[in-house]
């Protein structure tokens, strides 16, 4: 008989004499096993220095105690990281695990959907900053596991977001109010589709705030970035621009804090030669003085997972589809239109 770490239930149930299912009640203290029983199983158990897992305390109540994020992005992103704390801290205080699935490029997506890693492996799986195919949607449906969609909003699932096209046409009112009438709107174009889906949103926002301020549609100004760090391109199309914009709406803090160093260092400067407003408010726009629409990355992180939780256990939740408010947040990058003339 083992006598190590490397002991199984069945060898706590032999030594015992009583059946694995017994040695997996009585060592969750069911209330189903006496207690001369428990106290029998539980000295076996000790003999073999035998610890029971969490995956195996939850098969006979169906659950493992495991709550997985399927995040779209690198984990060192600033939201990425902001989501997966406030998750991890809300389900280490119900004493459940986190499982984090990665699908950062197109590669990585297909082999998740192909293996389809959390087929047993979570309670319950929250979706987290991109947009699936309807192929994909249907292939997680399959396993009839419970799911949260966190930073999309989806008919019949339980969903956390906010409300990306009214933040960002909150932030270019923001501009509009300061005077700006020649504001452009940058964009991170991944040419990766559903991974930075929610640009297209904010860039709706912008539409939105610019016609119902009378902007045509041709006067409309809109950069593009292939990542979040290439404000040096940007920069270079600004620049190129016969009448360049007074202001920029930009649809992450990333990018538009990459933007600002590039103009900067070109002698353009904000809000002395233009405006600028970012979107999210991460640790580092405050820091920089960034005007920004602010989404409370944190609330999302714990709605979600209060919505998995209760999934999970198997409650049907009272208001499965969270809309989380952005407010708009001014700093040193916005100000009025700048006054013509030398600087």
């Amino acid at each position: 008989m083992p006598t190590d770490s490397h002991a199984s239930m069945a060898d706590v149930a032999r030594l015992a004499g009583v059946s694995v299912a017994t040695v997996s009640r009585a060592l969750r203290g069911s209330p189903l096993v006496s207690a001369e029983t428990t106290a029998r199983v539980t000295a076996a158990a000790d003999e073999l220095s035998f610890a029971i897992s969490r995956a195996a305390s939850g098969l006979a109540r169906g659950r493992l105690g495991r709550i997985g994020v399927l995040v779209g992005a690198p984990l060192r992103t600033w939201f990425s990281g902001s989501v997966l704390d406030a998750v991890y801290a809300r389900l280490a205080q119900a004493d459940v695990e986190l499982t984090i699935f990665r699908t950062q490029d197109a590669a990585e997506r297909e082999a998740f959907f192909t293996r389809l890693p959390a087929r047993r492996n979570v309670d319950a799986l929250i979706v987290a900053s991109f947009e699936l195919t309807g192929a994909e949607r249907a292939r997680l449906a399959s396993l009839d596991l419970p799911l949260v969609y966190l930073n999309q909003r989806v008919r019949g699932v339980p969903s956390v977001a906010i409300d990306d096209a009214g933040g960002m046409q909150e932030g270019v009112q923001s501009l509009l109010d300061h005077g700006h009438r020649r504001i452009g709107f940058v964009r991170t174009d991944l040419r990766q589709p559903g991974f930075v889906f929610s640009s297209d949103r904010r860039i709706e926002g912008y539409r939105r705030a610019m016609a119902a301020a009378g902007v045509p549609e041709q006067d409309l100004v809109v950069l593009s970035a292939p990542s979040p760090d290439a404000g040096e391109l940007v920069a270079r199309s600004y620049r190129a621009l016969a009448d360049p914009p007074t202001a920029l709406a930009v649809d992450s803090d990333d990018l538009a804090l990459s933007v600002l160093v590039e103009l900067d260092q070109g002698g353009v400067r904000a809000p002395r030669d233009i405006s600028v407003i970012g979107f999210d408010d991460h640790a580092y726009a405050a820091r920089m003085g960034l005007s920004t629409v602010a989404q409370p990355v944190d609330d999302l992180g714990t709605e979600a997972a209060d919505l998995a939780l209760m999934l999970a256990a198997g409650e049907v939740p009272t208001h499965p589809d969270v809309l989380v408010a952005t407010r708009v947040v001014h700093r040193l990058t916005t100000g009025p239109v700048p006054t013509p003339g030398p600087r």
